[in-house]
Order: C-alpha cells, then sequence, then structure tokens
C-alpha cells in the first residue's frame, strides 16, 4: 500500500549507504592496486552542486604507498547517487566487497 514511501534497496553499484545520513565507497589505486574504503556523511562531507543537487570531492591518499586520486560522488536533491568519477583510481563494486 504505502511502497511509494520505502526506500529502494537497488541503490547505486559503486556506492553503498550504510544509514540514511552515512554512504561508503571502495577505491583501488591505479599505481599499486591498493585498496582505499572512503566514508562520507551528509553532514560533514557533502556539499551544495551548483547544479541544484549536492557533490562530494576528496583527494584519496593510500596509506601504504601514498598513492594518490580524485574521487567524486554526485548526488540529486534526494541524495540519490546519479554519478560518480575517479581520476587516478578505479572503483571497486559494492558486489565484490568482502565484509
Amino acid at each position: 500500500m504505502f511502497g511509494f514511501l520505502r526506500r529502494s534497496s537497488a541503490g547505486h553499484p559503486l556506492v553503498r549507504q550504510d544509514d540514511p545520513s552515512t554512504f561508503r565507497v571502495r577505491v583501488r589505486t591505479h599505481r599499486h592496486g591498493e585498496v582505499v574504503e572512503v566514508r562520507l556523511t551528509k553532514a560533514a562531507h557533502i556539499g551544495a552542486d551548483d547544479g541544484g543537487g549536492y557533490v562530494f570531492r576528496k583527494a584519496v591518499v593510500s596509506p601504504q604507498h601514498f598513492d594518490r586520486g580524485e574521487l567524486v560522488v554526485r548526488f540529486d536533491g534526494r541524495y540519490r547517487v546519479i554519478g560518480t568519477e575517479a581520476e587516478g583510481l578505479d572503483f571497486i563494486p559494492v558486489a565484490e566487497w568482502e565484509d
């Protein structure tokens, strides 16, 4: 009956939503293949975008080899992921995560 109130369980294949205000992304560096997990929250990390939605932009440095890259996640006005970009990094799909 109230199906329109339910949150979609599918989500985005590269971004996991842990709770209503927290998201996680895992990336692998191009240079050494080091895996880095990035946690982002609505309150502290995601800012308003010029296009009316929201954006998360972060420089990523791997802990062991200090490989560098840049990560961008774009959201619409309802915090649904609408795009991902990475420079010097490859996204690891959520389906491949081993928790």
